[in-house]
């Protein structure tokens, strides 16, 4: 996916984006975020927003060049001309051509700031983690994350989503069919997996079961959250964002609406080109230059 439009703030909900044309070459800044499944770009400049947005695959810690390659192929653009870079997020480290790197939470909540500028808690829910952001004046003040286990994560539901049988896309418009949640007690992988597998030979519907998966998923991810003092506008960013259902189910724990970045995949990139530019922009106020790495576009050589 890629699009094209000057950067602006949302109003929460989800709607697609257009296709970028030419542009001209001037001062970019740049923001990589490698998760664990998928790889997101932004790049800004002179009032232009590109993203860019693809499956991050197996070899992800390589091949960061080859994202970041396609992104400047779209714009037409030489890479010399991103004046500064930063990476983010799982595979951050393994960005070779990245003059930095910043925490995930870092750039989650610059970029979420800036869309949704009066949320004060995140949940980003990703493809190996979940993690809570409180925000105050859309500076970092707390944070919780659950990155020891599947569960609260894209992962855990990508596994039930095989066990059922159902693509992982369709998880979210499924369990809206549902007329009385499965009630899953275990959010454990494992013990869930064989747990669902029991209640499908029972005769319990498809609908009904990943209802109650969504239900223990918010449970889990509600508990994390309640550790910090969860303050309302609550925003979700991460690929959890996109499963109806699953928001559905956080709403019903939190007892309010959330609201959703137009495009919940891109906050950290947009967050880390935001910072990219700050950092940049802030050296040259103080009349010195940040030191840029070269503009080679080759995979990572260590791990």
């Amino acid at each position: 996916m890629h699009s094209s439009k000057p950067l602006q703030r949302e109003q929460g909900g989800n709607s697609s984006t257009g296709t970028m044309g030419q542009v001209n070459i001037g001062n970019y800044y740049a923001g990589l975020d490698i998760g664990s499944t998928m790889s997101k770009v932004v790049i800004l400049g002179e009032g232009t927003e590109y993203r860019l947005i693809k499956p991050t695959g197996p070899e992800h810690r390589k091949l960061a060049n080859l994202v970041m390659e396609e992104a400047l192929g779209s714009l037409g653009m030489d890479f010399e001309a991103v004046t500064y870079i930063v990476a983010t997020g799982y595979g951050r480290v393994n960005v070779p051509f990245a003059d930095k790197q910043v925490t995930e939470i870092t750039c989650h909540a610059k970029g979420l700031a800036c869309l949704l500028p009066g949320v004060k808690t995140v949940i980003d829910i990703g493809g190996q983690d979940s993690k809570a952001i409180r925000l105050e004046n859309g500076k970092v003040v707390d944070f919780a994350m659950n990155d020891k286990c599947a569960a609260g994560s894209g992962r855990f539901l990508e596994i039930i989503a095989d066990t059922l049988g159902v693509p992982l896309e369709r998880m979210g418009e499924l369990s809206l069919q549902a007329n009385r949640p499965a009630s899953i007690g275990n959010t454990c992988t494992v013990f869930a997996q064989q747990e669902v597998i029991s209640h499908l030979a029972a005769g319990e519907s498809i609908p009904n079961l990943i209802a109650g998966i969504h239900q223990a998923v918010a449970t889990r991810i509600h508990a994390m959250v309640s550790k910090l003092k969860i303050e309302r506008e609550v925003a979700i960013t991460g690929g959890g964002a996109k499963n109806q259902g699953l928001v559905k189910a956080l709403e019903a724990k939190l007892g309010f609406a959330v609201l959703i970045p137009q495009e919940p995949l891109i906050t950290g990139a947009l967050g880390a080109a935001l910072i990219a530019r700050e950092m940049w922009q802030h050296a040259a106020q103080q009349g010195h230059a940040l030191t840029r790495k070269p503009r080679r576009l080759s995979e990572a050589t260590l791990f």
